[in-house]
């Protein structure tokens, strides 16, 4: 892989991980679309610490005061404020994923990165993610989060283990089900990027970094994922205060059926 290579894949990765349009999608594809040899999940998880590093710096008040929380929660063993209940449902809404993780890890490698799975998953969820938008409330804040609302939510995050569902569409959208306002919703998302993206990059990362001739093209895409994220975020918390993710679910349904008439066309199999 060339650094021009790595920058692109870690622009895509940077710009669609928080946007509900699934990076694991579109760092599946981008290669196939390309004519690319596909780096991989290894690769494509490595790029996520550029990601790490952008929701760590942006929620970085956020991240000072649950460490505080998680350090007063350790000392007393009570649970007294807003942000010791965030920890706690943060842990809860993490567990899923991990498991999930560890139990589908060779499917996740393999079978759920099939362009017409990928194709399918991203229309599949576009309509669910309208619906539920259109259709649900707005009334709940973050400080309204409850432990069965985050065990929920982890639980949705599963899903995102097959490309084309996204990790931060399925959050969302089970957000939006239970009734949180969207800007809480994709709030929350973002958090729960950084423990399992974390465990994802501590898993994978020597996998890459045992093939030295790909050091200088893998911090170039990490570098790149960084930058992207920061603007994704911003862009997205900006965006979403005003406006209903349509615009996105009309996106990834567009896009999957673009995917599916490639495959057709090129005569590619779809089971």
């Amino acid at each position: 892989m060339t650094i021009l290579q790595a920058i692109i894949l870690g622009l895509v990765q940077g710009l669609t991980e928080f946007l509900p349009v699934s990076s694991s999608a579109h760092l599946a594809l981008a290669p196939w679309l390309l004519g690319w040899r596909d780096p991989g999940l290894a690769f494509d998880v490595a790029l996520h610490l550029g990601t790490l590093v952008a929701v760590a710096w942006y929620f970085r008040r956020d991240w000072i005061e649950l460490t505080q929380a998680a350090f007063t929660l350790l000392r007393t063993r009570q649970v007294r404020s807003v942000a010791d209940r965030r920890v706690l449902y943060l842990v809860a809404a993490s567990i899923p994923a991990g498991l999930g993780g560890v139990l589908l890890k060779d499917y996740a490698e393999t079978v759920f990165r099939h362009p017409a799975i990928t194709a399918s998953m991203l229309i599949l969820l576009g309509v669910i993610l309208w619906i539920v938008d259109r259709a649900a409330g707005t009334v709940r804040s973050l400080d309204d989060l409850s432990a069965r609302d985050a065990w929920l939510i982890g639980l949705a995050q599963v899903c995102a283990l097959v490309p084309g569902v996204s990790r931060s569409g399925s959050t969302m959208t089970a957000a939006r089900a239970l009734g949180f306002e969207r800007g809480a919703a994709a709030r929350f998302s973002f958090l729960m990027s950084l423990p399992i993206i974390t465990a994802a990059v501590v898993f994978k990362l020597p996998d890459v970094l045992r093939d030295a001739g790909a050091l200088g093209p893998l911090l170039a895409g990490i570098a790149a994922a960084a930058v992207s994220s920061w603007l994704a975020i911003t862009v997205l918390l900006r965006f979403v205060s005003r406006n209903s993710f349509g615009v996105f679910a009309v996106y990834r349904v567009v896009l999957g059926v673009v995917v599916l008439w490639l495959l057709y066309a090129r005569g590619v199999p779809t089971a």
